[in-house]
């Protein structure tokens, strides 16, 4: 992180320093109740829209209502901002607040060595350090003097300026988090008006909690301002980024317009059917909001009624579309055996979460690449795309429609609790960059045949209930390769089982060539990902570059079928590592796909990887 400095003098004639940053990574960290992933969205949208990069990492407790100050209750949410293009949400934050001592612990071994630590004083009494398992408090005790330690009264400081609006004690200190978020906006130098119009949107109809948290965003700002404890402004300039419009959003929300996009130039209605699962459930919210583009939503009591729902709008004829993560697949999966036996355009999101069964609800994994491309009885084959970031959600939904309509197919589209809840700048496309999603109904009853198939892709006709002269069997019961009669003949049930893996198979015709990130001739060691991944990835590859090391990388959108130029690529260098949050499943996909010997760099935490860890452990391979 480069810097330079200047010093500006404030009024009342007190030294500041300004200093200016390529970059900077801050970690807000508190109670689940203390309103940690609302100030990282407000420093978020504020960054976003002065024109920084942005790439954020939300940390929710697994606890639903974990004991206030305890450590499995804390929350946090971390934010890198760049005036260049970022990928990830930083390795180590450079600044850590942390509004009480279970935070505190928590996330200290992440703070940089000589970071910036800001501390609500006010928690570290008596019950705070008990609940945390501290027997002395380390504002005390000296182990925080390798940081810059900032220690703040925050409750009390939010308590005098909010009270005189008439809210009561624990209502006012519940604004302590604008507080914080004032001081941090004067730190820097991010400007007060976003966040201000979002208090007064927000609370317009409550004079006082609207006066409250305003009085405590500006007293945390103007406490920044006029004590002399604070010495620098830091400044990060905006980023040089694609000419165009941007919208800051999530890979859930991505999702969700991915889809509305598909609907509107498929010229058909988009049906969502899903059961509320973490962390999937914000796309079902995410979709009611689009009932004006025909958009329905079906929240159904449990999640093979939604797969079936929304495979029962695939048969009618319109986008059908169900989410959930590991544990509902593993209830879906028998329809979707049935949407691969009646051969029918449904998209299936998987948001994985770490597992298995009910695992950590709130942190990300990328365990359920075994289940999608393989967890179903018989043989069942689905084709498997992976989104790489929050924004790439977007056109990895978009895409996944594009295979379903045009092999009449099930697809599965699998995002992460990563990119699902970190947000990032979008760049909102134009309509001619959206693939022409306009499906092909079946129309003439002379020819029609239920499976007959188009010669290039395999697909079978699609034809509308409804439609005169094009009535036909459907169902789970292996049916004839022509007619769609129920057949138990073996010789046409081994034909059937053979053309819907090619049908699958052919899906690597319209892969677009592999992108090879460094020198695409070969070299010591070519890093290989897919999903979440992407940003540390291909970031790290970057920096072993600079360096001069022989590093390439590629990321893969299709995991089923996998390129067909992928083999041949990875043949030209030394090693072959796949960087993945699991115990090896690409790995041994590719292994068996392409008699590669590839190397697993794994883990299972619950967390993204990080650039530095990816670097450090490639470099012995170097």
């Amino acid at each position: 992180m480069s810097s330079t400095t200047e010093t500006i003098e404030p009024p009342a004639g007190r030294k500041v320093s300004l200093k200016e940053l390529d970059q900077a990574v801050i970690r807000f960290a508190g109670d689940s109740g203390d309103g940690m992933q609302l100030t990282g969205t407000q420093f978020t949208n504020t960054s976003a829209a002065f024109g920084n990069d942005v790439s954020t990492l939300p940390d929710y407790p697994a606890e639903i209502r974990a004991p206030a100050g305890s450590l499995p209750g804390v929350s946090g949410f971390q934010i890198n901002f760049s005036s260049r293009d970022i990928r990830t949400p930083g390795d180590l934050p450079n600044v850590l607040v942390a509004m009480n001592p279970a935070a505190l612990k928590v996330n200290l071994p992440d703070l940089e060595p000589g970071g910036l630590l800001i501390i609500n004083e006010d928690a570290f009494d008596k019950g705070g350090l008990e609940k945390a398992g501290y027997e002395v408090s380390p504002l005390e005790d000296g182990s925080l003097s390798s940081y810059r330690t900032i220690s703040i009264p925050l409750t009390s400081l939010t308590l005098n300026a909010v009270l005189q609006t008439g809210l009561n004690r624990k209502q006012a200190q519940r604004c302590k988090n604008f507080f914080a978020l004032g001081v941090v906006y004067w730190i820097f130098d991010r400007p007060l008006e976003h966040t201000l119009k979002w208090i007064e949107a927000k609370f317009g109809k409550n004079a006082m909690l609207l006066e409250a948290n305003r009085s405590a965003l500006m007293a945390g700002y103007n406490y920044a301002d006029t004590t002399e404890v604070f010495t620098t402004h830091y400044q990060v300039r905006k980023a040089r980024l694609t000419p165009g419009r941007y919208r800051n959003l999530t890979g859930n929300e991505a999702l969700a317009l991915g889809a509305v996009a598909a609907s509107v130039h498929s010229g058909r209605s988009l049906f969502y059917g899903s059961y509320p699962i973490t962390p999937a459930s914000e796309i079902l919210h995410e979709l009611s909001r689009y009932k004006r583009f025909g958009v329905k939503t079906f929240q159904a009591e449990d999640e093979i009624a939604a797969i079936a729902a929304a495979l029962g709008a695939s048969f009618a004829g319109d986008l059908g579309l169900t989410g959930t993560s590991g544990p509902g697949v593993a209830l879906k999966s028998e329809c979707i055996g049935l949407a691969v036996m009646t051969e029918l355009p449904l998209v299936i999101i998987n948001v994985q979460r770490g597992g298995p069964s009910t695992g950590l609800p709130t942190k990300t994994e990328q365990a359920d690449l075994f289940q999608a491309v393989l967890g179903r009885n018989g043989e069942c084959p689905v084709p498997v795309l992976a989104a790489s970031s929050p924004s790439d959600c977007f056109w990895a939904i978009i895409e996944s429609f594009r295979i379903a309509l045009r092999y009449m197919t099930p697809v599965f589209c699998l995002s992460d609790g990563y990119i699902a809840n970190g947000s990032e700048p979008w760049l909102i496309p134009s309509d001619r960059e959206l693939p022409d999603l306009t499906p092909v109904y079946a129309q003439d009853p002379a020819t029609f045949k239920p499976y007959a198939r188009e010669e290039h892709t395999l697909a079978r006709p699609w034809a509308i209930p409804g439609t005169p002269g094009l009535e036909h069997r459907i169902g789970g019961i292996e049916k004839h390769h022509l007619t769609g009669n129920v057949s138990y003949d073996p010789n046409n049930h081994d034909l059937m089982v053979r053309t819907r893996a090619e049908k699958v198979a052919r899906i690597a015709q319209d892969i677009p060539p592999t992108e090879v990130l460094g020198d695409s001739r070969g070299g010591k060691v070519l890093l290989v990902g897919w999903g979440g991944t992407a940003g540390a990835i291909t970031s790290a590859g970057e920096q072993m570059r600079a360096a001069g090391k022989s590093v390439s990388t590629v990321h893969l959108r299709y995991l089923n079928p996998l390129p067909n130029d992928l083999g041949e690529i990875m043949s030209r260098f030394e090693k072959v590592i796949v960087p993945e949050i699991n115990l090896g499943q690409l790995r041994l996909l590719l292994r068996a796909r392409f008699l590669v010997d590839v190397i697993g760099l794994n883990q299972v935490r619950g967390k993204p990887f990080t650039i530095r860890e990816i670097i450090q452990k490639v470099e012995p391979y170097l």
